[in-house]
């Protein structure tokens, strides 16, 4: 459930790598095709890595029927000397691409941990690479400030309630039969068969926000086949929630971070004007919002300043653009440069997304609870204004879930490190608390000090970053939680 605008501007890069004609699809059950990346205008490919694709059945109760094509990719060892096995890169989400992950994120990775492994990564069912989906969005449905639930002025969810129609009945129309079969229990399914076809009786992996529910379900459905498990900015496992519960968790996340970048802006009051002190920054934010719900820019409505505030939180490094954006609003000035996600890949994102979201866990339908629960979230978490608590499309999908959610267990081997931000925005500190505690002493947890989504080579904590290349490189892991300051 974490869209950002830089998420979704990189993957709208990373979807422009495809597989080439050398790189033929495995039948099932055999190994892959081993052939080079192709790559399309503007993407630098690394020769290093080669790809192919592991066919997959579109639906698990009938194995031996319509199989749809997974693009995976990999980055071999250069020390098959030292190889401990392969390390699969499960992607964010639901709707990211993972197919350029041996690149873009295996090249922060150190030496004693690419020198072991052979990096392996895979655009999921639906997304990319492999059969993508669309629910051919319109214009309207697709905007920084209606992909999420931001419900209109004084809390009114009348738009939110007619785009979530819309979007329903989009997907129903256009995402095609894969659609229906696209859920987390069945990408961890697909992943044991890129396992299988690898040739690897147990599979290391490193699974980033989404992601981890990914790797949790893999853990507790095919237990016995883990070998390192590196969970990444967790989210809350809760079987009766799920991608609800995620929604819901912005909320708390938001309020956990924002005073990160108002003491940021209160510290560069000379440059921003937006206030000396946090609480000061932070009145500035509320104002400002509430000032363009009642008289909104041509370019900005409160809501577009909520979603650029939200996103910011992300990262440190997006600090300057929420601050020059109140900035520009308090002067009346131009806005500054923000990336504007569009195109076949924010489709495909937004596609997978709901249908994953809708096919993982049963939704409230009941339009005035909606409404109930988004007043009393504006009430307590003024900064995202009732967006957690907002209504999805999934309130009106036609069908219940086919399968239950995964419920994390405790049973299985003792080879789980969780890593997590204390402020993390989209993947809050109390719910990587719950997949801990469900892991019970299978897992261990690396807490850090710090704040924004992802932590492993992302913050340059030291602590942190050398408690998990210690797991992945030696299979040291703490003997304890540990808590890594800042």
């Amino acid at each position: 459930m974490r869209k950002t605008l830089i998420a979704m501007a990189a993957s709208a890069i990373l979807a422009g790598v495809v597989v080439s004609g050398t790189a033929a699809a495995s039948a099932a059950g055999a190994a892959p095709v081993w052939g080079p990346c192709a790559s399309t205008p503007g993407v630098t490919l690394d020769p290093r890595r080669q790809c192919a694709t592991v066919n997959v059945p579109i639906d698990y109760q009938n194995p031996a029927g319509t199989q749809i094509s997974l693009a995976i990719s990999r980055i071999s060892t250069a020390k098959p000397g030292l190889r401990q096995g392969v390390l699969l890169l499960i992607p964010g989400g639901p709707g990211n691409s993972g197919l350029a992950l041996p690149t873009t994120r295996g090249l922060k990775l150190p030496a004693s941990v690419t020198d072991r492994y052979d990096i392996i990564g895979f655009d999921p069912r639906g997304v990319g690479q492999s059969d993508p989906i669309s629910c051919d969005l319109g214009p309207r449905d697709t905007t920084l400030d209606t992909f999420l639930p931001w419900p209109g002025p004084g809390g009114d969810i009348t738009g939110n309630i007619a785009r979530a129609r819309r979007v329903a009945a989009a997907c129903q129309q256009n995402a095609g039969p894969l659609a229906d079969y696209i859920s987390t229990r069945n990408e961890a399914r697909d992943i044991d068969r890129i396992r299988a076809a690898l040739g690897e009786p147990r599979l290391s992996y490193w699974g980033v926000s989404y992601g981890t529910y990914v790797g949790a379900a893999y853990a507790t459905m095919f237990a016995d086949r883990t070998d390192r498990v590196v969970l990444d900015s967790n989210d809350d496992p809760n079987p009766s929630l799920v991608e609800r519960g995620w929604a819901a968790n912005f909320a708390i996340g938001a309020a956990d971070r924002f005073p990160d970048f108002a003491a940021w802006a209160a510290d560069r009051a000379s440059t921003y004007g937006l206030g000396d002190s946090a609480d000061a920054v932070r009145k500035t934010y509320l104002d400002e919002a509430a000032e363009l719900d009642r008289g909104p820019r041509p370019d900005l409505t409160g809501n577009g300043l909520r979603a650029i505030m939200f996103n910011a939180l992300y990262s440190d490094a997006s600090f300057p653009i929420l601050a020059a954006t109140m900035q520009a609003v308090r002067e009346d000035g131009p806005l500054p440069p923000i990336p504007a996600p569009s195109g076949q890949a924010l489709q495909n994102e937004l596609a997978v997304l709901t249908v994953t979201a809708c096919n993982d866990v049963s939704w409230p339908r009941s339009v005035s609870g909606y409404a109930g629960a988004v007043a009393a979230n504006r009430g307590a978490y003024p900064l995202t204004n009732g967006m957690p608590a907002g209504i999805f499309a999934c309130a009106f999908w036609p069908h219940q879930p086919a399968e239950a959610p995964v419920r994390v267990s405790s049973a299985g081997p003792s080879n789980v490190l969780l890593v997590q931000n204390v402020r993390d925005p989209a993947t809050p500190y109390s719910g990587a608390l719950r997949i801990r505690a469900a892991f019970g002493d299978r897992a261990r947890m690396v807490s850090v000090d710090s704040g924004g989504h992802e932590s492993y080579l992302a913050n340059g904590n030291a602590c942190g970053d050398a408690a998990v290349t210690a797991f992945l490189a030696h299979g040291i892991r703490p003997a304890t939680d540990i808590r890594c300051p800042a």
